[in-house]
């Protein structure tokens, strides 16, 4: 079972990438979950609940270091721990 008191709070703004100032390490340590318009993702490396978007990985473009180009889409986006 997860202990909730534990858990610091997801932040409105969260990106998985170290080197992104929306980094957070303490979210990290638990299992977090995204939905986009009631649908879970699982494929999410950026995300703004206040804005409304998500951000995944293209399939093939990279930028000129070598990182997948990031999509934003936009809906309603949900965070919760799983």
């Amino acid at each position: 079972m997860n202990d909730t008191a534990s858990q610091p709070a997801l932040p409105d703004h969260l990106s998985s990438n170290p080197r992104s100032p929306h980094y957070v390490k303490e979210v990290f340590e638990h299992n977090i979950g995204i939905r986009l318009n009631g649908k879970e993702r699982n494929d999410v490396e950026e995300y703004c609940i206040s804005e409304g978007w998500i951000k995944i990985a293209s399939p093939k473009a990279l930028d000129r270091r070598g990182q997948p180009l990031l999509m934003k889409l936009k809906g309603t986006v949900e965070a919760f721990y799983i």
